[in-house]
């Protein structure tokens, strides 16, 4: 069944959801995954509804899950943008979200040349963001509680 793969570790089948509020299906779900902290990052964006994998990056040396999650939104923002679509984007980073909605990291990250892939794809993701109008997206965040693990999830937990 389902639940009990170990792929779905900690996800729900959200067409059996029985909580009042529901996911929309017809949208991405992003997330990152970080060993330690700073530590190898990756990210990624699903459709919610499949799982499908529409976008990965990464591995990135000496990075942080939060910076992780703002560059797995922009990049899904992106990635509608350039394919015409448009649908709301989950993550489950709060402060991914508030960092969107501001076009600007608040990280105390130290930047050293392990990590400058990352500060060059985190500084082409805040200039995006800046040029490019994406108020028409929702930016949702997904509620673990009751809906379990995001889509997207690494589930390394």
């Amino acid at each position: 069944p389902y639940e009990n793969s170990k792929a779905l570790k900690g996800k729900k089948n959200l067409l059996e959801l029985t909580t009042s509020r529901k996911p929309i299906l017809n949208s991405l779900s992003v997330d990152a995954a970080c060993k330690g902290n700073p530590g190898i990052l990756e990210y990624r964006g699903v459709y919610t509804d499949t799982g499908t994998e529409v976008f990965a990056r990464g591995p990135y040396q000496q990075g942080t899950v939060n910076i992780g999650e703002f560059l797995a939104i922009v990049l899904g923002l992106a990635w509608l943008k350039k394919n015409k679509l448009s649908m709301p984007i989950y993550s489950d980073s709060r402060t991914a979200i508030a960092w969107i909605r501001k076009k600007q990291v608040n990280t105390k990250l130290q930047w050293s040349p392990k990590n400058e892939p990352l500060r060059q794809a985190l500084l082409s993701a805040q200039k995006w963001l800046k040029e490019n109008e994406t108020g028409n997206i929702p930016i949702l965040k997904w509620e673990t509680d009751g809906w379990g693990e995001i889509p997207a999830d690494y589930g390394r937990k």
